[in-house]
């Protein structure tokens, strides 16, 4: 008789990793991934806005709708992410890791002066992440990476952006608690990448033990 290795629940271990632009979010999940993967894990890798029908409108429209509407449509996006992508590779056992998730949901159309309250409400009944890492870094940091590498959407145009946002996803970390989030909350600005993966790493690895049994 053989043996596969699989989760108990019959899904896999979903982490998100949420930040202010500038903290090098996408570095530590390409790191973060590739550390699992030499340790044996399927990872599957994804990302919000995301690349189907709905992402992509997300992504063509982020410069002319603003607001209530983006909001709603952010939040559409992540529901279909959710479950065209998101569920049927944790299904299949993967670890699946995402690029930006609830959290950045609650905060990025608060640059457009649209209320948390209706940005939780938007969110709440999302698929809840085994672990939600939310990063941190030095605002003044961050404004200077951005300044280096040109910002990539309107909202990093707004003056004093990086410092307005760090303090949007520090309030973000705080609802997600309160609402029975695990959060595993990061300062990636005084280690590099790597090591801000391998402490994310090390904390996924309990989940990883106990959520993995023997079946037929």
């Amino acid at each position: 008789m053989s043996l596969r290795l699989c989760s108990s629940s019959g899904s896999g271990v979903f982490v998100t990793i949420d930040g202010p632009s500038g903290a090098g979010k996408t570095t530590i999940v390409h790191h973060l991934a590739q550390l699992l993967v030499a340790q044996g894990e399927h990872v599957y890798v994804t990302g919000e806005p995301s690349k189907g029908p709905v992402g992509k409108l997300c992504h063509e429209l982020t410069e002319t709708v603003s607001g209530r509407a983006l909001a709603c449509l952010y939040a559409a996006d992540r529901y279909h992410h959710v479950e065209t992508e998101i569920r049927p590779y944790l299904a299949a056992g993967d670890v699946v890791i995402s690029d930006r998730y609830v959290a950045s949901g609650l905060v990025i159309q608060r640059f457009d002066g649209v209320p948390s309250e209706f940005l939780w409400q938007l969110n709440e009944h999302v698929d809840r992440p085994d672990l939600a890492v939310i990063l941190d870094a030095n605002p003044e940091v961050i404004s200077e990476r951005l300044h280096e590498r040109g910002p990539h959407n309107r909202f990093q145009h707004v003056p004093g952006s990086s410092h307005t946002e760090v303090s949007y996803y520090q309030e973000a970390a705080e609802r997600l608690i309160a609402a029975g989030f695990k959060v595993l909350r990061v300062d990636c600005g005084e280690r590099p990448p790597e090591q801000t993966a391998a402490a994310i790493r090390d904390r996924l690895l309990p989940l990883l033990a106990t959520g993995r049994v023997m079946q037929p």
